[in-house]
């Protein structure tokens, strides 16, 4: 597989089945992923990774959290408050094309709580990892973050395997934090799911709106 082909074959894959990844594979791809970019080289990124039983008792714990409806920590906002023409109607259509697969309607908001909330249980994934950033570290540190967790993913599509990087378990850095137990110091940046994609799941059928490259690029004479 090409490096255009990975691109092309990514998907955030939101239902997984229970077929196992193996440690040395998540190894080798976070191994080859840090020759990502990184300013100064600096490399502020920190992985905590979830696999076997490790998983099956995180996913206890926070499923125990959600029931219990405990305060979470939020470490940060995922959009800003009032997100701007065209971002907002590109956001709002990706979750209408989202929700027409899972034949939610939109009046049915109890169904799409209660689908969001698939999110804390990383969508099925047997594997996971959580990306942690210094506090200390500034916005353009946080770019690196994008460009190891893309490489990552694209590795991943490059062995077979699907993920879905998630920034909504910045909204539940409580339970993250008192399970991995991370230095004082580390701010949970997002989670990622990692597995292979559930076939027969129609969610896994969302594909993504892109606008045209003339909407986003400027090439000057």
């Amino acid at each position: 597989m090409n490096v255009s082909e990975a691109v092309a074959n990514r998907r955030s894959i939101r239902s997984f089945s229970s077929q196992p990844v193996d440690d040395n594979v998540i190894k080798r791809v976070l191994d080859k992923a840090s020759r990502s970019p990184s300013g100064g080289n600096v490399q502020p990124w920190r992985f905590y990774v979830l696999n076997n039983d490790a998983m099956e008792r995180f996913k206890q714990t926070a499923e125990a959290a959600l029931t219990s409806g405990k305060p979470q920590n939020i470490e940060y906002s995922i959009y800003p408050p009032k997100l701007q023409e065209p971002y907002r109607s590109s956001r709002f259509k990706c979750g209408e094309d989202m929700y027409k697969l899972l034949e939610i309607e939109r009046e049915d908001k109890p169904a799409r709580l209660n689908w969001l909330s698939n999110n804390y249980r990383f969508f099925g994934a047997p594997a996971g990892l959580f990306c942690f950033i210094d506090r200390g570290m500034g916005a353009p540190q946080w770019s690196d973050l994008g460009m190891i967790l893309q490489t990552i993913m694209l590795l991943f599509q490059e062995e077979g395997i699907d993920t879905c990087a998630q920034e909504a378990w910045s909204q539940m850095a409580s339970t993250v934090h008192e399970f991995v137990e991370p230095p004082e110091n580390l701010m949970l940046f997002c989670g990622m799911a990692i597995g292979y994609r559930d076939q027969a799941a129609a969610v896994n059928g969302l594909v993504t709106d892109r606008a045209p490259l003339e909407d986003w690029a400027t090439f000057l004479s």
